[in-house]
């Protein structure tokens, strides 16, 4: 068999394909959600300013345990956090598509959206608890909504559980829906629902906040659950995440996430390093 000999023509194409290979290799090489969030030098996450005191606003700006437990992801990272305020029921669907790296609602870890999603190391409890008016006595249990009116926030885990609860106990319960638990606050404390479910973190923070208006029923109604922030389920997005695990382990080790659950909620919580099976 004869040997192939390039000729000169040939021989210069190869050695200039071999000369800028390493240039164009940096430009169309595929890059995961961590590399390219370096690249852009932030972070885009999604988030809803009604959840207090995850995210909210006071005096015209953000505030909340999210934004600054994600300050301390930012240092961690070197990576600035900007954050997108959407309704709720638009969050997951963004993320879906690609609209932003990140939902830090929180949102509540449950068996169906570990199927669809990935969530980061929990970072606060999360059982479902209802929240009355302080003058109202004929709710003393949770099971004492029989026969009343109680609204949650639309496409939420605690409405759910809510949902759960009702068929699980044959209560004869209306449920009012609404596009954030800010409204539902605001119609309980008017009196056209009797009761709000949510979980225990965000109401023991409003009735905290407003002691003469609003009381939390106990105990605790819900399974037993965690928070925790979510990406997508996929291999682009797993170093991101990954690199926010660490800083959230850091900081559950170190104390900090302990005293911005003090902080934001009046106690801290003991959360797993991981949820691997939910229990709702």
């Amino acid at each position: 068999m004869t040997a192939f000999t390039p000729t000169r023509r040939q021989a210069g194409l190869t050695a200039a394909a071999a000369l800028f290979a390493p240039m164009l290799a940096p430009r169309f090489a595929h890059a995961n959600n961590l590399e390219k969030a370096r690249r852009a030098g932030e972070l885009m996450i999604a988030t809803e300013l009604h959840f207090a005191p995850f995210d909210f606003t006071e005096g015209g700006r953000q505030v909340g345990m999210n934004s600054e437990l994600f300050a301390e992801v930012g240092r961690a990272l070197n990576l600035r956090i900007r954050f997108q305020d959407l309704p709720w029921p638009g969050v997951l669907p963004g993320l879906e598509a690609g609209r932003f790296d990140l939902v830090a609602g929180p949102a509540t870890i449950t068996r169906a959206r570990m199927e669809r999603y990935r969530f980061t190391a929990p970072i606060a409890d999360a059982t479902v608890a209802l929240l009355k008016r302080a003058n109202d006595s004929s709710i003393q249990k949770p099971e004492d909504i029989n026969g009343k009116i109680v609204g949650s926030a639309q496409a939420t885990a605690q409405l759910t559980q809510l949902q759960n609860f009702i068929a699980a106990n044959n209560l004869n319960v209306q449920i009012r829906e609404y596009q954030s638990f800010s409204e539902t606050y605001a119609d309980l404390a008017a009196g056209r629902i009797v009761a709000v479910a949510n979980s225990l973190p965000n109401i023991a923070y409003v009735a905290q906040q407003r002691r003469n208006v609003f009381a939390v029923v106990n105990p605790p109604f819900g399974a037993k659950v965690y928070f925790g922030y979510l990406g997508r389920k996929d291999a682009d997005t797993a170093p991101l995440l990954d690199a926010i695990d660490g800083v959230i382990d850091a900081m559950r080790t170190d104390g900090r996430l302990a005293a911005l659950q003090t902080k934001w909620f009046g106690q801290s919580f003991e959360v797993p390093a991981r949820v691997v099976e939910a229990n709702a």
